[in-house]
C-alpha cells in the first residue's frame, strides 16, 4: 500500500522530517528507493551492486530515531570503502580485495540513521570524467541515453539524476563531484580538503600531494546538501578521525541574507566555454544583481600555465608510473585510452614529441610535456612551494577585489561518447578549485536552447586547435541537456558557498514561476 511516487518526490529535509514524525516507515523509504534504484539501474547501468547488509541494518534500526538521517538510504560512489566489499576504482588488479573495515564517512552514516544501500559506478582509474571501466561497463546520462554521466562519481550523478536515490557521495579532484552533478542536472559540493574525513576513500595511489582530493554529497536540491553536511559535522566525525577540524555546521552563515559581493567570469582565456556554459553565468549575474547583490568581473591568473606545471605536472609528478603499473594486466576502457595512451611511452619519448608538437599544437605539447612528471624530489619541492605562492597570490587578488563568492562556468553540457578522454584541458574550469583548495558547488539554472545549438555551430575555441574542434564535437546535439554554474567560495566558508548556491538556486525558481 506504499506510495512510492509520493516517497520518491520528496527532498531530503521533508523525507527526514516525515520520518522522525513517524508518518513513514524506514521500511517504506527503503523498499521504495531500493525499487526504483534497481528500474533506473537497468536503463543507465549505474551502480556496482547492492549492499546487502543494509536490510540487516533495516531490521535493526534504532527505534529512538535518533540522527539527523534517521531511515534515509544513502549511496555511496564504490571507491568508499564499506566493509566486505571491494575498492575497485574502476581497475581490474583491485578486485576480489574486499575491505575489512567501513570507511569514517560510512560509520557516521549509520550513526546519524542512514542506510548506506548501494555502490555507484566510476570511471577506470578515477582519473577521468566520463564513467566507465572494464568491470561494471559505461552509465549513461538519465537524460539522454546518447550521453555520458560525466564523472568520476559519474555512477552517483546518474543514479540521483534518475532519482534513484535522495542523497549520496563523491569524491573529487578535479570535478569528479561537480562534472557528473552538471550533467545529470543535480546539485554537488566538493567542500574544502579536511572538513570532510578522507579516511577509507580509495584513490588509485597515494602520495600525491599537489592537487589534494575530497569527498563531498551529491543531492536534487541545495538544502539536502547543507542537511548532509550538518549532519556530518558532528562529535562522531571528530571523534573518528581527530584530523578533521571539530567545526560543527554554521546554519547561522548558510541561512544569513546578506547581499554579497561576487566575482564572475565568462570565459577563463585557455578554454573557450560552450555557448549554454557561458549564458548561464551571464543569466545568473542578471538575477543576482537584481536581487540586490554586487557582481564584479574576476578572472584566475595565469590558467594555462598552473594547470600545466602545478596541476598535470604535480597528480602525474613520478611521470604516471603509478597509473600505469595499475592498470598493468587490464585492458583499456575505450572511455581513458586515449588519454592513457601517452603514459605508455617512455619519458624522454614524451618529451622529444612534446618538443616536435610546440609549433603545431601548443597545449598537446604542454600537456605531454606535464605528463613527464617532475624529475627529482627536490623539483618536486619546489613545484610544491610555486602550488603554495599560487594559492597565495590568488587570495590576495580575491581580497584586493573584497569579494565574498565567486561566479563561475562549470564543464557542460553533457558529451558525446568518449570524448572526455580527448578534452582534458577544459577541466581548468573545476580542477584549480582543487589546487587552490576553495570550496565550490554546482547548481543546474537552465538547459540547453536551440539557440545555443545554433551559436555552437559558429564555435571556434581559444586556440582555434584540435582540443577546441573535439570540445565543439563533444557537446554537440545536447538541446534540453541540463546547464548549470559553478559556485565558489576561500577554504574553510563551505557554509558560505552553500548559501551562495542556495540564493542560485531560489532566483533561479522565482524566474521559472
Amino acid at each position: 500500500m506504499t506510495d512510492s511516487a509520493y516517497i520518491l518526490a520528496l527532498s531530503l529535509p521533508e523525507l527526514t522530517k516525515q520520518l522522525q514524525e513517524g508518518s513513514l516507515s524506514p521500511e517504506d523509504v527503503f523498499y521504495s528507493y531500493l525499487e526504483k534504484t534497481l528500474d533506473v539501474n537497468k536503463k543507465l547501468n549505474c551502480c556496482t551492486g547492492i549492499l546487502l547488509e543494509s536490510f540487516d541494518q533495516l531490521k535493526t534500526l534504532s527505534s529512538s530515531k535518533k540522527g539527523l538521517l534517521y531511515g534515509v538510504p544513502v549511496s555511496i560512489k564504490e571507491n568508499i570503502t564499506y566493509k566486505n566489499y571491494d575498492n575497485t576504482c574502476g581497475v581490474v588488479s583491485n578486485l576480489e580485495q574486499p575491505a575489512e573495515t567501513n570507511s569514517v564517512l560510512v560509520e557516521v552514516l549509520k550513526r546519524q540513521g542512514a542506510i548506506p544501500f548501494v555502490k555507484t559506478n566510476v570511471p577506470q582509474s578515477l582519473l577521468n570524467y566520463d564513467c566507465g571501466n572494464p568491470i561494471y561497463g559505461q552509465t549513461l546520462n538519465p537524460h539522454n541515453l546518447k550521453k555520458t554521466c560525466g564523472g568520476s562519481s559519474g555512477g552517483e550523478g546518474a543514479l540521483i539524476g534518475g532519482g534513484g536515490s535522495v542523497l549520496g557521495f563523491g569524491s573529487d579532484i578535479g570535478g569528479s563531484i561537480r562534472i557528473p552533478s552538471s550533467f545529470c542536472g543535480i546539485c554537488g559540493f566538493k567542500p574544502t580538503v579536511g572538513r570532510l574525513s578522507a579516511q577509507g576513500v580509495a584513490s588509485l595511489y597515494g602520495g600525491q600531494k599537489s592537487v589534494l582530493a575530497t569527498t563531498g554529497p551529491m543531492a536534487r536540491d541545495v538544502d539536502s546538501l547543507a542537511l548532509c553536511m550538518q549532519a556530518m559535522l558532528n562529535d562522531d566525525m571528530f571523534t573518528l578521525d581527530p584530523s578533521v577540524p571539530p567545526m560543527p555546521f554554521n546554519m547561522q552563515i548558510y541561512r544569513s541574507a546578506k547581499p554579497l559581493r561576487i566575482g564572475y567570469l565568462e570565459n577563463d582565456g585557455f578554454c573557450q566555454p560552450s555557448p549554454s556554459m557561458a549564458r548561464a553565468v551571464r543569466e545568473v549575474k542578471v538575477l543576482l544583481e537584481k536581487a540586490g547583490h554586487t557582481l564584479v568581473p574576476f578572472s584566475l591568473q595565469k590558467v594555462s600555465q598552473s594547470f600545466y606545471e602545478l596541476v598535470v605536472r604535480g597528480v602525474a609528478a613520478d611521470g604516471a608510473t603509478s597509473v600505469i603499473e595499475k592498470l598493468e594486466g587490464s585492458p583499456l576502457d575505450p572511455t581513458i585510452r586515449t588519454q592513457v595512451y601517452p603514459m605508455y611511452l617512455p619519458v624522454w619519448l614524451r618529451k622529444v614529441i612534446a618538443f616536435l608538437l610546440k609549433p603545431l599544437s601548443p597545449r598537446s605539447s604542454a600537456m605531454l610535456n606535464a605528463f613527464c612528471g617532475v624529475g627529482s624530489v627536490a623539483d618536486l619541492w619546489k613545484q610544491h612551494v610555486a602550488v603554495e605562492d599560487y594559492v597565495q597570490e590568488t587570495v590576495a587578488d580575491w581580497r584586493r577585489c573584497n569579494l565574498d563568492a565567486l561566479l563561475y562556468p562549470v564543464i557542460g553540457p553533457a558529451y558525446n561518447f568518449y570524448y572526455c578522454c580527448k578534452n582534458t584541458q577544459i577541466c581548468s574550469y573545476t580542477m584549480l578549485f582543487n589546487l587552490l583548495n576553495f570550496p565550490a558547488g554546482v547548481v543546474p539554472v537552465s538547459t540547453v536552447t536551440a539557440e545555443d545549438e545554433e551559436e555552437l555551430k559558429y564555435y571556434k575555441g581559444n586556440y582555434q586547435d584540435l582540443w577546441d574542434k573535439s570540445f565543439k564535437e563533444a557537446v554537440t546535439g545536447a538541446e534540453g541537456l541540463p546547464v548549470g554554474v559553478q559556485c565558489v567560495t576561500l577554504p574553510w566558508q563551505d557554509e558560505l558557498c552553500l548559501r551562495f548556491m542556495k540564493e542560485v538556486e531560489e532566483l533561479v525558481k522565482q524566474k521559472r514561476k
